[in-house]
């Protein structure tokens, strides 16, 4: 019963994959990378709650954590070059 979970997630982090992509601005390519690792998050404790695998749950958390850093530290590199353009 929760198999088309794992689907329907796997098929949402494509659509986000083909923004990142296509993305006309960098910060919608930063918002579809960012939308990935909220589904990879969910996707793990999915996994976790399906096999009931509780340390699971520490490497969702640890990767959520890694995946707000990054998008913060990005998000001020794209800040410092746009500004450094003007």
């Amino acid at each position: 019963m929760q198999v088309p979970v794992f689907w329907i997630l796997l098929a949402f982090m494509f659509l986000y994959l083909i923004r990142a992509i296509q993305g006309p601005t960098i910060w919608d390519r930063l918002l579809a990378m960012s939308l990935i690792s909220v589904k990879v998050i969910v996707l793990i404790i999915a996994i976790a709650s399906f096999y009931n695998r509780g340390y699971l749950l520490d490497y969702a958390l640890l990767y959520s954590l890694f995946g707000f850093i990054s998008v913060i530290f990005i998000a001020f590199f794209i800040l410092d070059r746009t500004r450094g353009k003007k």
